[in-house]
């Protein structure tokens, strides 16, 4: 019986690896999907469906003329979109525990600094996700409801879809929540070494154009939606650049430090 080749040898024992490191991520989705499911029950109860939808809509309904109100044109629109809302909920809740599921299936491949960064920066993203999301809730979702009903002419009565708002307001939240993630990004670049803090400061003024035709093409076309979009996505890009600045000054003093020359030599 003739033996095996080279390439058989090359072979030999890269599948049980690959199986397993399958059977991981299936797990950590699982456990993913079960937290998911948990805090979308917990969400369920309190302050239930009908009520997470009353408060999507309120920043809307309390600029609609009097007596207006959403409506429902599709016959189990007013359970099936609560539910939805309900879930999308119920994933917010449980973000900071599916980010985690991420890193730590990454996690035994990264290097050691990799790994000190990476724990600090999915706490970060998670808060700077949330914060764009309360920041169009909060102030976006407000001012451009009354900038709508202001310009809308006295004939017209505003009487919206609530399946047409929830995809509305969910895209204004996926979208205002990864603008806001700008720092994470140019952190990750710098520290990594993808791209230089210096090519990032001179990358500074075509960001500003790149951000104002992101917030022309994914928000409506509205002044104020556009403008609350594009000036927080140029103000946390200078944001992440002033601490990427610090992460690679610190890096290099490191550096130094290793090879026995004084700081910032």
């Amino acid at each position: 019986m003739s033996s095996p080749g080279p390439e058989q040898d090359e072979l030999e024992g890269t599948e049980q690896p690959f199986v397993s490191h399958l059977i991981e991520l299936r797990d950590r989705l699982i456990r993913a999907l079960i937290a998911i499911g948990i805090a979308f029950g917990l969400v369920c109860l309190y302050p239930g469906p009908a009520g997470l939808y009353d408060l999507l809509a309120a920043p809307l309904v309390a600029n609609l003329p009097k007596g207006a109100t959403l409506i429902a044109t599709n016959v189990i629109s007013p359970v099936l979109v609560p539910l939805k809302i309900a879930l999308m909920a119920g994933f917010m809740v449980s973000l900071p525990y599916v980010l985690y599921q991420a890193w730590a299936f990454v996690a035994p491949g990264l290097y050691g600094h990799e790994k000190r960064l990476v724990l600090p920066l999915v706490v970060s993203s998670t808060v700077l996700f949330f914060v764009g999301v309360g920041f169009c809730y909060f102030l976006v979702l407000p001012a451009m409801s009354e900038f709508i009903q202001l310009w809308a002419p006295k004939s017209i009565t505003a009487a919206p879809d609530i399946e047409q708002y929830f995809g509305f307001v969910l895209t204004l939240f996926i979208v205002f929540g990864l603008a806001f993630e700008v720092p994470i990004v140019v952190i990750v670049l710098a520290h990594l070494g993808i791209v230089p803090v210096e090519k990032l400061k001179a990358f500074r003024g075509y960001f500003v154009v790149v951000a104002f035709i992101v917030a022309a093409v994914v928000t409506p076309p509205d002044v104020i939606s556009q403008l609350a979009l594009a000036i927080p996505m140029i103000i946390l890009y200078e944001i992440g650049l002033r601490i990427a600045q610090v992460f690679a000054k610190k890096k290099e003093e490191e550096s130094a430090q290793e090879a026995g020359l004084p700081a910032g030599s």
